[in-house]
């Protein structure tokens, strides 16, 4: 089954408050993680966002402003597509993750729209 899961943080936050340690453990974790999916066939896709910052939101009445909302303190800063066997295993991968995001969204890929 696949599943999206999303990491949520503030990268500027996490580079004023965490040690430099840290950090490069997180990015090791990151990047030997992506190997073991890649190697093991789970990873669909993945990517890291640029900082919110840099972000826009774009209203139905096309109006582009700055974005995120001004209230978000943490927004999305990367995602993977994954292809699991089980839910037990897509827990086990955000659980790893959230060590470093404090947490994960789990969210099912849907195959298709709903019924209307």
């Amino acid at each position: 089954m696949k599943y999206m899961l999303m990491m949520f943080g503030n990268a500027g936050e996490m580079m004023e408050v965490q040690s430099p340690e840290w950090i490069r453990d997180m990015i090791g974790f990151m990047t030997r993680l992506d190997v073991e999916l890649t190697e093991n066939g789970e990873m669909v896709f993945n990517a890291g966002l640029a900082d919110s910052t840099a972000a826009k939101l774009v209203h139905a009445d096309g109006l582009v402003t700055d974005g995120p909302y001004a209230e978000a303190k943490e927004s999305l800063i990367g995602f993977w597509i994954l292809d699991v066997a089980s839910e037990e295993r897509i827990t086990e991968i955000a659980t790893s993750i959230a060590k470093y995001s404090r947490i994960v969204e789990v969210r099912p890929v849907a195959e298709a729209p709903p019924e209307v």
